[in-house]
C-alpha cells in the first residue's frame, strides 16, 4: 500500500495487535501520549473543580452550554480562517506572521506528522487563558439576559469551552492518525478536512463539524472547485 501524504503512517501509533490495522483505542492512547491532551485535562479537573464548589445549579447552566454548543462551529470557522490561515505581513521589509499561522503552515506542509497537528504545550496554555478572558468578558451580557450567578454561569461557561477545545483537539488528531472511519458523522468530517488540505484551502474550514461551513458558504461540491497550488504551502511565498 502507498503512503497516504496526509494520513500519518501505522507505525507512528503504536499497536496491540499485529498487522496495519489501527484500532480506535491505539489511537486514544497514541492521543495521550502528548502534552496537549493532558494540559487540557488538568484544566478541565480544575474548571469542573471549580464549578462544583461554587454549586447554584440552574437551567442558566444549560442554557450557557447549549449557547456555546451552537456557536462553536462559528468560532471554530472563524479561528481556523483568521488566525491559522493569517496572511503574512511586511512591516518596513519584514515579513512578519503569527506564530499559529507559521505553525498551521507547518502543518499543510506535513499533514501526516502527528507532532504537528496538536497545538504546542504553550499554545495550550495560551488558548486556556484566552477562554478564560473571553468567558469573563462575556458573562457580563449574560448575567443582564440571564440573571443568576454571574460567576457561577462563567465556571459552566469556562468548562463547557475546555470540553470542547479537548474534543476538537481530539478529533484533529483522529483524522490524521491511520484510523480509518467507519461512522456516517465522522467520514463526513474526515473527507472534508481532507479536501481542505490537499484541493482547496480557502474551503472545508470545520474540524468537529461542517455547520459553520455550509451556513457560511465555504462547503462545496468538491468537483466544482479547481485544485489549489497553495494547499499544502499556504503564504510561504507571501
Amino acid at each position: 500500500m502507498l503512503p497516504d501524504p496526509l494520513t500519518a503512517p501505522p507505525s507512528s501509533v503504536p499497536s496491540r495487535s499485529p498487522g496495519e490495522h489501527r484500532s480506535l483505542g491505539d489511537c486514544w492512547r497514541s492521543f495521550w501520549g502528548h502534552a496537549s491532551p493532558r494540559i487540557l485535562a488538568a484544566a478541565l479537573v480544575l474548571a469542573a473543580g471549580a464549578r462544583v464548589l461554587l454549586g447554584g445549579f440552574s437551567w442558566r447552566d444549560a442554557a450557557v452550554a447549549i449557547g456555546i454548543v451552537v456557536l462553536t462551529p462559528f468560532a471554530e470557522w472563524a479561528i481556523h480562517v483568521y488566525l491559522l490561515h493569517a496572511p503574512p505581513l511586511r512591516l518596513r521589509g519584514r515579513r512578519l506572521e503569527l506564530p499559529t499561522a507559521r505553525e498551521h503552515r507547518e502543518h499543510h506542509l506535513a499533514p501526516a506528522v502527528l507532532d504537528g497537528v496538536l497545538l504546542p504545550a504553550y499554545g495550550v496554555v495560551i488558548f486556556l487563558f484566552m477562554m478564560v478572558g473571553t468567558v469573563w468578558g462575556l458573562s457580563f451580557p449574560i448575567h443582564a439576559l440571564l440573571g443568576g450567578d454571574r460567576v457561577a454561569g462563567a465556571a459552566t461557561g469556562l468548562l463547557t469551552s475546555y470540553l470542547i477545545l479537548g474534543a476538537y483537539e481530539w478529533t484533529h488528531y483522529l483524522i490524521h492518525s491511520p484510523y480509518r472511519p467507519s461512522g456516517r458523522y465522522f467520514r463526513s468530517i474526515w473527507r472534508n478536512h481532507r479536501l481542505h488540505h490537499y484541493k482547496n484551502e480557502r474551503y472545508w474550514f470545520g474540524v468537529t463539524s461542517t455547520v459553520g461551513d455550509r451556513v457560511i458558504g465555504t462547503l462545496p461540491d468538491q468537483r466544482a472547485i479547481p485544485r489549489s497550488k497553495t494547499a499544502r504551502t499556504l503564504h510561504a511565498g507571501s
